[in-house]
């Protein structure tokens, strides 16, 4: 269950929460240099004072036990918490047991996030370090203005379903000078986010992927979302939109991705308006999702294609406004393809390769 030699610490960073989380004066709870396992632990609020800090100076280390933790919505849980700051530290997830049994035919629960932040703003996470989550790194889910800084991810190729950072049912959150090496996105934004900032983040193995939207008919779209200074090393997709082919009445417009540098990336950047597993059998349904006002400014580097721009969108809903600017992608040192299914927009500056939209 545990590593050998090391007690499990829950129940004294739960004293340690309570006293913090119910003094009026601002306090800190301090996490010294070391090791601690901890089971399912939540700090829950709301608190007494609106500025309660934790700094972690050691390494939070979860049950190897996949099952131990089972399906819960995260390790380490925030939950309706006003002006809370997490400053350093390590969270290991200890997820290779789960990931294993995903790649095997046996039963297996879906996981469990490093850290999910729920209901919760003014959140302020710097210079964290995530390591091994079973699933998502950080979920962070019907949040108000929450600002992380310095984010370091560590997860290897096949961690199934490990994105960096998960967003949804939020907004304002804003990510800042972070470096991702993990088994699928590095940033995903779903359904019903609004007014994110991403800014100068390095993916080593993942993508920015707004999606996937529309699985289910009520779910909604996303807006006002930038991306800006990322980088892309032999990731499968670079910026990716991607929705359900599925009926939707929901929206995603006024996106910018700029200032992205793609090296070797299989798909550096794509719509993709056709997804569906297998399991849902979609039965070729169109998207109702509308794409619209979608900028791709100042993104160069390599394909790993021979297609660097692929736009696949919607039959019944086109997607219109998008808009390539300074654009410089290349296959193996010559001149790339793009494509382009009902896709209208424009181009500015010089686009290379050449635009296909309408």
């Amino acid at each position: 269950m545990y590593p050998k030699g090391l007690r499990e610490s829950t129940n004294a960073f739960l004293s340690a929460w309570s006293k913090a989380c119910t003094s009026l004066e601002p306090s800190t709870l301090y996490v010294p240099q070391g090791t601690f396992l901890l089971h399912i632990t939540q700090f829950k609020g709301p608190c007494k004072s609106n500025s309660v800090s934790i700094k972690i100076y050691g390494s939070l280390i979860a049950p190897t036990d996949y099952i131990i933790l089972g399906s819960a919505p995260g390790w380490i849980q925030i939950h309706d918490l006003e002006g809370i700051s997490i400053q350093g530290g390590i969270l290991d997830g200890k997820g290779k047991g789960l990931w294993d049994c995903k790649g095997s035919n046996k039963y297996c629960p879906i996981g469990t996030e490093n850290l999910g932040i729920f209901n919760s703003k003014d959140i302020h996470i710097t210079s964290l370090t995530s390591m091994n989550s079973q699933k998502f790194h950080i979920n962070i889910v019907g949040c108000q203005n929450v600002k992380l800084e310095e984010i370091k991810t560590l997860a290897p190729g096949n961690s199934f379903n490990t994105d960096e950072i998960h967003i949804q049912d939020s907004s304002f959150v804003s990510i800042f000078r972070s470096n991702i090496s993990t088994g699928d996105d590095c940033i995903s934004i779903g359904p019903r986010s609004n007014s994110l900032w991403i800014e100068d983040v390095t993916c080593g193995l993942g993508h920015v992927s707004i999606g996937s939207l529309g699985e289910k008919f009520e779910d909604g779209g996303v807006e006002n979302i930038t991306v800006t200074g990322a980088s892309f090393i032999g990731t499968e997709n670079g910026v990716r939109i991607k929705t359900w082919g599925k009926p939707s009445d929901a929206i995603v417009k006024n996106i910018t991705f700029q200032h992205v540098s793609m090296v070797n990336v299989y798909n550096p950047i794509i719509i993709n308006q056709n997804y569906c597993t297998k399991s849902e059998r979609c039965g070729g349904q169109p998207s109702g999702i509308q794409i619209m006002a979608i900028t791709f400014s100042d993104i160069h580097g390599s394909s790993a294609t021979k297609t660097a721009v692929k736009f696949d969108c919607s039959s019944i809903k086109p997607c219109y406004g998008l808009i390539l600017e300074n654009i410089d992608l290349s296959f193996n040192g010559k001149t790339a393809e793009t494509l382009c299914a009902n896709a209208f927009g424009k181009t500015l500056g010089t686009v290379n390769p050449p635009s296909c939209l309408k």
